[in-house]
């Protein structure tokens, strides 16, 4: 997905820059750059791969380059980034965190209107550098950031270092936030509030949906008034976001707790221990112990000094072996016991398979799996939620195809879909329905599993705390739209 930071301040700002950009880090990385804004020097730019090394190491040895006092930085999935250019609007570095659709459409547009485009290595658009370009058509920022909202088909929130602050401007619908940080002589903006704390900013607001602000050091200037409509991503409670991390006033942990308590208790099996599978499902292991009256063990564990997250590697196989090595299960916890466990979700269900089978080879008597979020029956088009291709890579979709005897695939929006009719679909996304029931079943089965249970829609909006209106739930039920 990606995740970006930026400061102004009364003093030099790289060290914040630095370190604030850095705790974006988890939320998967291809590349970092950094652009710093100095009114005696100018600008100053750094893009890094980090698909070998990690950002820190690759930017600290140049710190020392980066002057003045305010400053924007990325950690992409994508594209490099932050673009530097200069137009009518004067100079600016931007960075975005984007899923553009219609990305080959607007090319096109922008190269028969006269624009031009750099290439990246991949021989394919920069969609920041895209971005840029719709900007710099608008007489002022604000209209060429409307621009952007008008013409984007998938979602965009950016930030903007200009000669005179900046600028930040959150996606028309709030899909992905921007949470703003203040302390004295000095304000931030972020993808994630964990950038706060050890920096000594506390959290002053979030930046609204379509909302477009200036920051200075003295101050924030409301430059567009924010919509009423909002289709936050619910998935980033349930697995993006870092447990320290707040949007829109509700902190990652304490709804990944709440949403384990009232699944635990609204459960009656017999269970010896509770476990989260590291890191998005310790959370809602805590609360589901609590509220189903079982121990809580620590049976698997992380080992965090070298493996990344395991969506990060570009290669499916990589990724595979990525999720296996990192975990390591503790004989001790699982030897005789009934064992339940908790994780965020089931993409494609192949890691989760291995780790059951190994589980089970360790010594469990049983293993039930309790997932967070309702079963994910549509891939995203909204944000990058995972390296995902097509639908039919959901084992959902997968087990649907099975169970309707489907043969037949046609183009759809992420490539191959199944012909299944929609409102066949929704009734598999309608919990407790025979379809549901089903579909439920079967996957426990393929992965192996004593028992398997997903989170309801009821329950994950209930412990979001925000009205179902204003939360994209699209890959559960569908329900969003462009």
């Amino acid at each position: 997905m990606g995740g970006f930071f930026g400061t102004i301040s009364t003093k030099p700002c790289i060290t914040d820059l630095y370190y604030g950009t850095d705790y974006n880090s988890h939320l998967g990385t291809k590349r970092g750059g950094l652009a710093t804004y100095s009114s005696e020097k100018g600008f100053y730019r750094s893009i890094h791969n980090l698909e070998n090394q990690y950002f820190r190491t690759r930017f600290e040895a140049e710190l020392q380059k980066f002057p003045g006092n305010s400053g924007i930085g990325i950690i992409s999935d994508t594209d490099p980034q932050p673009i530097m250019v200069n137009s009518h609007l004067g100079k600016m570095a931007v960075v975005t965190v984007a899923k553009i659709n219609n990305l080959e459409e607007l090319t096109r547009e922008l190269l028969n209107e006269g624009d031009h485009f750099s290439e990246m290595s991949s021989g394919k658009t920069n969609p920041t550098e895209l971005i840029t370009l719709l900007i710099a058509r608008g007489r002022t920022f604000v209209e060429g950031i409307e621009n952007v909202y008008r013409k984007v088909r998938g979602s965009c929130s950016m930030l903007i270092l200009t000669e005179d602050g900046i600028i930040a401007a959150r996606d028309r619908l709030g899909r992905t936030p921007i949470v703003i940080g203040q302390r004295e002589g000095a304000f931030a903006v972020t993808s994630e509030s964990t950038a706060f704390p050890n920096l000594g900013y506390d959290i002053c607001g979030f930046v609204g949906p379509g909302e477009i602000i200036r920051l200075r050091a003295d101050g924030i200037e409301r430059l567009r008034a924010p919509e009423e409509e909002m289709q936050v991503c619910s998935f980033l409670w349930v697995y993006y976001g870092f447990p320290t991390s707040t949007y829109e006033g509700r902190n990652v942990e304490e709804m990944r707790h709440t949403s384990g308590l009232l699944m635990g208790q609204s459960d009656d099996t017999e269970v010896d221990s509770v476990s989260g599978i590291p890191d998005s499902g310790v959370g809602m292991a805590t609360g589901y112990a609590e509220g189903i009256g079982a121990p809580y063990r620590r049976a698997v564990s992380k080992y965090t000094p070298t493996w990344p997250r395991s969506f990060m590697p570009g290669n499916q196989l990589t990724r595979d072996l990525v999720a296996k090595m990192k975990l390591i299960p503790n004989r001790a916890m699982l030897e005789g016991k009934r064992c339940l466990f908790c994780d965020d979700s089931i993409v494609r269900g192949t890691q989760l398979r291995d780790n059951v089978k190994g589980l089970f080879d360790l010594g469990a008597k049983e293993v039930h799996m309790r997932i967070a979020c309702p079963p994910l029956i549509y891939g995203c088009p909204f944000i990058n939620f995972s390296a995902s291709k097509s639908d039919l890579e959901l084992i959902t979709r997968q087990v649907i195809r099975d169970l309707e005897g489907e043969q037949d695939t046609t183009e759809g929006g992420m490539g191959a879909e199944a012909t299944t009719p929609i409102e066949i679909l929704q009734d598999y996304a309608r919990t407790d329905s025979p379809r549901y029931r089903a579909m439920v079943e079967e996957i426990g089965r393929r992965l192996g599993l004593t028992s398997l249970r997903f989170n309801t829609l009821e329950i994950l909006i209930k412990a979001i705390g925000l009205p179902k209106c204003k939360v994209c739930t699209h890959c559960f039920d569908g329900s969003s739209h462009f």
